[in-house]
């Protein structure tokens, strides 16, 4: 218990485990961002995780193939969206249920991306660094918001666009009303499953680039491992921040600063705590926070009922 204090109060003032935590956020914000959208119309996407894992490889063969990485970034949002495609029609316009339909397409993407990574491992790396000068002199904050590989810049507008479609756009008020009673908006003349489909697609985007963001920011190498249950994580920062988007951003952070700390202790030096408890500690405070604070929140009325 000593060595974990200690280890807490060495994280509190590296200046890499602020750099670690950034990206880790980010890139659940991003998965996230899309999923509280899409729960905000009914639905829940299981198939986050696919969606992540599918952006990832198809972002690693863009770049090994064009050797650019924005080619990368729309190979990923393709994949994003082919997953995102399947399991919005399988849910939303064939009676599948959602839940089966995205614990398929999690284990069927795996085996696929697995695959062909055997058979053609794309070679990537991480992007260079963009420093913005005087911000990042912040002490330990500055360098982690604004020192980061070029990529992680493309996320910060995320959050804006997403309040600002969400609530001030007649879309976003059309899902938050197929949300709360499809039948309703139904005889408002709203067409419920479509509006379903498309959060679903957007949530594809943005979970398809949120696995090139991991990639590109923090791997730079392409494994089948590499989302590692993110895309559960992110689903779970959404339950943990109530249905709300700062809500969200807040779980978000604190999940992004747990994955922080789980990678930055072994750079430390600290091999008396097991490795086990770092690799399980991510997963355990998901849990705990959905417990503490699922049933304290109210969700959409029509979530996860199918329409």
């Amino acid at each position: 218990m000593g060595d974990f204090l200690r280890a807490v109060g060495e994280i509190a003032t590296n200046e890499s485990a602020y750099r670690n935590a950034l990206i880790a956020a980010v890139v659940l914000l991003l998965a996230a961002s899309g999923e509280f959208v899409a729960e905000k119309a009914g639905t829940i996407n299981i198939s986050l995780e696919a969606m992540m894992l599918g952006g990832a490889y198809a972002a690693a063969l863009g770049q090994d193939l064009s050797g650019s990485v924005w080619v990368g970034l729309i190979a990923a949002v393709v994949a994003g969206v082919a997953v995102a495609w399947i399991q919005a029609n399988m849910s939303h316009r064939l009676p599948a249920d959602q839940f089966v339909v995205g614990l398929v397409l999690n284990v069927l993407i795996l085996g696929v991306v697995g695959f062909l990574a055997g058979q053609n491992e794309p070679t990537t790396n991480i992007v260079g660094r963009v420093r913005i000068p005087l911000l990042a002199d912040i002490p330990l904050i500055g360098p982690a918001l604004f020192d980061q590989p070029w990529v992680i810049y493309l996320a910060y507008p995320v959050v804006p666009l997403i309040w600002y479609l969400v609530y001030r756009t007649r879309w976003g008020l059309e899902v938050r009303a197929v949300g709360e009673d499809p039948n309703a908006a139904d005889v408002s003349g709203l067409h419920v499953n479509k509006l379903r489909r498309q959060t679903i697609y957007l949530a594809g985007v943005t979970a398809g680039i949120a696995g090139a963001m991991l990639l590109f920011a923090r791997s730079g190498r392409f494994e089948d491992s590499l989302v590692g249950g993110r895309g559960y994580i992110a689903i779970a920062a959404v339950i943990f921040g109530g249905w709300t988007l700062k809500g969200t951003v807040g779980g978000c952070v604190l999940f992004g600063i747990v994955g922080s700390f789980v990678l930055t202790i072994p750079g430390l030096g600290y091999e008396s705590i097991d490795p086990a408890f770092l690799a399980m500690a991510p997963n355990v405070v998901t849990i705990v926070g959905m417990a503490i604070f699922a049933t304290r929140v109210r969700q959409p009325s029509a979530l996860a009922r199918p329409f």
